[in-house]
């Protein structure tokens, strides 16, 4: 009987002892959470300069991703700016590690520059995964230096080589800057690019461009005076969704009114569907599926999360309003992608002479 149970005892002992070899032996993905991210370092690769409003809404999140990653690994980010986000994602798609600890978080002009067919653009969209995007409403206005004497309508029609700023080709700015110049009827504008957007508000107030889009929240935050004091003039506001007002701007006309064809409107509609799936987090192809499941779910979690939405408005200005990873799934596959749709945009958001109207 001894016998026979020691046998048993160690037949037991030897089932335990496979089992966790075959355990330990399955690939990282498979064992718990924490397992894996804990004590591990992401790394977020930034296709942003530093200190502008992208940055201030992307360092905005990273608290919170790592406050619902299960391990809270550190999250540190790197820059890597260029191309309105095609050097990142570039950089993503064919050289970083499929690891689960390599993001990158490019700006949305990477989505538009590759459905527009734009030269630099070595990814493909279907093959990333997304993890949503903290905002979904936006509000961009044009304005002009006061010293350029540029204050109505008819000035800034009648005023040829108006110098428009802009950070790069593809960067969502300087697209934005063309746009309103397009819509508006600008008299033979010019683009100057090669600014941060901080180093653009400077120029503008040195008098090297006369005029710049800037997102709502950044100048309320960054420079508040150029309104109090009446340092610049604004002339429109472009308002994504069409129906979202912004409260500091409700009487400033919304550029759709300045349309005046179909095709025009048009171009306005596909442009804030682009912006409807701005900024957001993507990953290498060939990630781990459970690594991705990870990160996707820890963002949801981030996104509704009551904290998150204190913190992003105290550190950005602004209240977010997340669209989902699954949501932003179904509008990525939903993006206009008709070459006759989009190749007015596609001129629009180029680097060569605005088109005729």
């Amino acid at each position: 009987m001894k016998a026979s149970k020691c046998k048993l005892d160690v037949r037991a002992g030897a089932v335990m002892w496979a089992t966790l070899c075959i355990f330990l032996g399955q690939p990282s993905q498979a064992l718990p959470q924490e397992f894996f991210y804990q004590g591990k370092t992401i790394t977020v690769i930034s296709g942003r300069e530093p200190g502008g409003l992208g940055d201030l809404r992307h360092r905005a999140i990273l608290p919170y991703l790592k406050k619902h990653i299960p391990g809270q690994p550190n999250i540190v980010t790197e820059y890597m700016p260029g191309g309105g986000g095609r050097k990142v994602a570039n950089h993503i798609y064919r050289t970083a590690q499929p690891d689960g600890l390599i993001i990158g978080s490019p700006p949305g002009g990477f989505i538009l520059a590759a459905v527009l067919k734009e030269p630099g653009v070595n990814y493909e969209l279907d093959k990333f995964t997304y993890f949503g995007s903290a905002e979904s409403e936006d509000h961009y206005v044009f304005l002009t230096r006061k010293e350029a004497n540029l204050g109505t309508l008819d000035r800034l029609r009648a005023t040829s080589g108006i110098r428009v700023g802009g950070q790069s080709v593809g960067h969502t700015i300087y697209t934005l800057g063309r746009l309103f110049a397009y819509i508006l009827r600008l008299k033979e504008p010019k683009f100057i690019t090669g600014y941060s957007g901080p180093e653009m508000d400077q120029a503008l107030l040195r008098g090297e461009v006369d005029a710049r889009v800037s997102a709502v929240p950044s100048l309320l935050q960054r420079s508040p005076e150029w309104i109090e004091k009446k340092l610049v003039d604004v002339h429109s506001i472009l308002q994504i969704p069409k129906s979202s007002t912004h409260p500091r701007f409700a009487d400033l006309p919304e550029l759709e009114s300045f349309a005046k064809t179909d095709k025009e409107r048009l171009l306005l509609d596909i442009y804030r569907s682009f912006s409807m799936v701005g900024a957001t987090f993507i990953t290498p192809p060939g990630t781990p599926p459970g690594r991705n499941r990870i990160l996707r779910d820890a963002i949801t979690a981030a996104y509704r999360d009551p904290e998150f939405f204190k913190g992003f408005k105290t550190f950005t200005g602004e209240t977010p309003s997340p669209i989902m990873p699954d949501e932003f799934d179904v509008i990525i596959k939903k993006l206009p992608r008709n070459p006759e749709d989009v190749d007015l945009f596609k001129k629009i958001a180029g680097g060569g002479p605005l088109p005729g109207h």
